[in-house]
């Protein structure tokens, strides 16, 4: 885990070694400034002159300062650090997430990685910067605390290396105790992040059902198993202080009591004034130390599984590879199923597909019906490679997809898919999704075979129309007419649209699948639909059934042989009954 994080430094490594570097300088001459204030006592208990005084306070203020610079230098170094490793991690998941396959995401829950990508990566960036700093602080004050105690004041510095036994032993009990807790939190917080998620997503399905209370009382549920869990993990770090303060003021009784006693009965030969003062300002540093290094060891165990969420991210490899020597041309748009079968994961029971053979010719266009779950969607998505099959083979330009670079076969696949995404930004933005250097004229283009354009020419910034986030202020028709001209865009040899035009009116419908005859006939075109009509002047119509092909041909010959079919059509249409005439 470590070292995974660790390769996410990269140019932030110089400020990772400067930090406690800086740190060491600022602490040893936090530790010799007692050491001097020692030496200054014991000038003015003698009667020095006031020269003296004044060197020894000039001697103080310039290391004060220079400490102070130390630690200043130190913080900017930590901050550069461990933002950027904080960056860096994001970045890296980011990238990582993009590779991932269908399958690789479905492994993660959407609000899990949101987690992972927020808090987890801001709890390790907080350790990180504990560790660069105050881990390397607090055991260099301690060691160097406990030297210079010991050269002021000999025998009686062993007193507070007895301490330390037991403040380890605390120290060691509070985080075998916290990490469960906190590791359990951690989940919660996905449940709870995914809660929010849903509401906000569905946020009109909440209010058109006026299930406001019941989303209130969902996410407080989970809030509140959340505040539980960390609420007991809380309780027991704030044993932490009180057994630190414990330890020291009990230390410091013994120390002023013999240090006391030693003065007093040796007049000052054994130990003097101003040595038993740097001794106690020694002993505040070291269980100072001692107490800070507890919180820091607390913190890292917590960021621990947190960064242990984080490499599982990193470490994911994507179901989906390319060749060591991929296709990087797609002859035609020709598709060939030999023998498929296909299985959403390997401990799966059923098949999604079975033994699927199917043979498509460039430029046809096929029409697929079926009801709900007799994977439709799924066997187009094999097309473009978002799953790989699980048996048999898919080709398109008679190659196996397997053996195409990804990025060929998907820039010739486009797929306008059932939840139809827009992403904030202008229309000629959105649009250019398909193809980045595409004209003003080619964009227009795409818009009038997708009879987009009726609608963007009404609004007043036309093609710089701003759209929100998921497209939110335009009508489920107007998303689903923009997204077929983006996937025009592309200039596909294979256009799927699965059931793409469903909140399209049926003559917009019928004008779409002409413009598609007309002015992309060389294109494979695959329409997944739910209304017959909308395949219904498709060369050949597949019918779906429980992951199987139950028949294929055209409309004419289905009506007349395929009972899915033709239930499907006298449901949509009131002159169904005539066809028996």
């Amino acid at each position: 885990m470590v070292k995974e994080i660790a390769g996410s430094l990269r140019e932030y490594k110089r400020p990772s070694i400067a930090t406690p570097v800086f740190v060491t300088f600022e602490v040893l001459l936090e530790c010799l400034i007692p050491f001097v204030i020692a030496k200054l006592v014991n000038e003015i208990q003698r009667g020095c002159e006031l020269d003296v005084i004044l060197k020894y306070g000039a001697v103080l203020v310039a290391m004060a300062v220079a400490s102070l610079v130390f630690g200043v230098l130190s913080g900017a170094m930590c901050a550069a650090a461990s933002s950027g490793l904080a960056k860096n991690l994001r970045k890296d998941m980011f990238y990582k997430i993009q590779s991932y396959s269908f399958q690789n995401i479905d492994k993660f829950n959407v609000s899990s990685l949101i987690t992972r990508m927020t808090t987890d990566v801001t709890n390790v960036q907080t350790a990180y910067m504990l560790i660069i700093r105050l881990v390397i602080r607090s055991p260099l004050m301690l060691i160097f605390s406990f030297i210079m105690a010991f050269v002021m004041g000999g025998s009686l510095a062993w007193v507070f290396v007895a301490v330390v036994p037991v403040l380890a032993i605390g120290l060691l009990l509070i985080v075998v105790k916290t990490v469960p807790l906190f590791r359990r939190a951690f989940r919660k917080y996905d449940k709870l992040n995914n809660s929010v998620q849903e509401n906000v997503k569905a946020a009109r399905e909440v209010k058109s059902y006026v299930r406001e209370d019941y989303e209130q009382q969902k996410f407080g549920k989970a809030s509140h198993v959340l505040r539980m869990d960390l609420q007991k993990a809380e309780r027991i770090l704030a044993l932490n202080q009180p057994i630190m303060q414990f330890c020291l003021y009990v230390v410091m009784c013994v120390v002023m009591s013999f240090g006391s006693y030693i003065i007093i009965t040796s007049a000052g030969l054994e130990l003097n004034v101003g040595e038993f003062s740097s001794i106690l300002t020694y002993g505040f540093m070291m269980l100072n130390s001692l107490m800070m290094l507890s919180m820091a060891f607390t913190m890292i165990a917590m960021a621990g599984e947190s960064g242990m969420r984080i490499v599982e991210v990193l470490t994911e490899e994507s179901t989906l590879k390319n060749p060591e020597n991929p296709v990087t041309e797609v002859k035609d748009g020709s598709i060939d199923f030999d023998d498929v079968s296909f299985k959403y994961s390997a401990s799966a029971e059923k098949n999604a597909l079975s033994d699927i053979n199917l043979h498509i010719k460039s430029g046809e266009t096929i029409g697929i019906i079926g009801g709900t779950g007799s994977s439709k969607s799924t066997l187009v998505q094999l097309i473009s490679r978002l799953y790989d099959v699980s048996e048999g083979a898919v080709k398109v330009g008679g190659v196996d997809v397997r053996k195409y670079d990804m990025e060929v076969l998907r820039n010739s696949v486009a797929m306008v898919l059932q939840k139809n995404v827009l992403f904030s930004g202008t229309i000629k933005e959105n649009l250019r999704w398909g193809d980045e250097n595409a004209t003003d004229e080619e964009i227009a283009e795409a818009c009038r075979l997708a009879c987009a354009d009726e609608f963007i020419e009404r609004f007043p910034d036309k093609y710089d129309t701003y759209i929100d986030q998921g497209g939110a202020n335009v009508s489920g028709g107007q998303k689903q007419r923009l997204c077929i001209a983006r996937a025009l865009l592309k200039k596909p040899k294979i256009l799927i649209l699965d059931d793409s035009t469903s909140a399209v009116d049926t003559h917009t419908d019928a004008k779409i699948r002409k413009a598609f005859r007309d002015y992309i006939p060389e294109t494979t075109k695959i329409i997944i639909a739910q209304r017959t009509a909308s395949v219904e002047d498709a060369d050949r119509i597949i019918v779906m059934d429980g992951g199987r092909i139950d028949d294929i041909g055209t409309h004419a010959e289905l009506l007349r042989r395929n009972a899915i079919y033709r239930e499907v059509y006298t449901s949509q249409n009131k002159e169904g009954h005539d066809l028996e005439d």
